[in-house]
């Protein structure tokens, strides 16, 4: 037998070099958490290597993750950071920002901080633009409309009182509250 086939706690040099390839290729293509890192290595590990140990798996994913850390690719507070304002110009409320992060592995400590200033006002009357909701509706309203219109903010995030004032705002204050935020 060789020493490919007998399975071993310690990961072999051409795994180590694999995972360091693997992690700079992934990293060069987008941000991750790493959480996203140590899972997309773990999962790539297991097709790449036949018989690789569950001791092996788990080193190989630590190695990945602590080159990443030793090479600045990887840094949970700056994800969240820039994760938070995108989803915030697209209208995303936080309470939808904070549990998708909570998804992709970062800490709640990491994503209070990146919410701490965030708007959900702002989101809200981004959401209705998108939507044709509230002040920038183009249809009559009517009651099934209106629950419609209230339901919707709802389901993405909003409290009640964020979208309800959103939806009766007249356009000029959901534009000026849009250009506000964008300060």
């Amino acid at each position: 037998m060789t020493d490919e086939t007998i399975p071993s706690d310690i990961p072999t040099p051409r795994m180590l070099n694999w995972a360091r390839n693997s992690t700079i290729y992934r990293l060069e293509r987008r941000m991750m958490t790493e959480k996203q890192l140590f899972d997309a290595i773990t999962r790539k590990a297991k097709e790449k290597f036949e018989g690789i140990s569950a001791a092996q798996l788990k080193a190989v994913a630590d190695f990945a993750v602590r080159f990443a850390y030793d090479n600045k690719g990887i840094d949970d507070s700056a994800y969240a950071e820039i994760s938070t304002r995108s989803a915030l110009r697209s209208g995303k409320s936080k309470r939808a920002i904070a549990q998708k992060l909570a998804i992709k592995g970062v800490s709640s400590d990491r994503v209070e901080a990146a919410l701490e200033g965030a708007d959900d006002l702002y989101a809200a009357a981004i959401f209705a633009r998108k939507r044709a909701f509230g002040p920038f509706r183009r249809v009559e309203l009517d009651e099934k409309r209106k629950a419609k219109e209230l339901s919707a903010f709802a389901r993405n995030g909003f409290s009640f009182e964020i979208g309800k004032r959103v939806f009766e705002m007249s356009f000029e204050d959901a534009e000026e509250v849009i250009l506000a935020g964008r300060l």
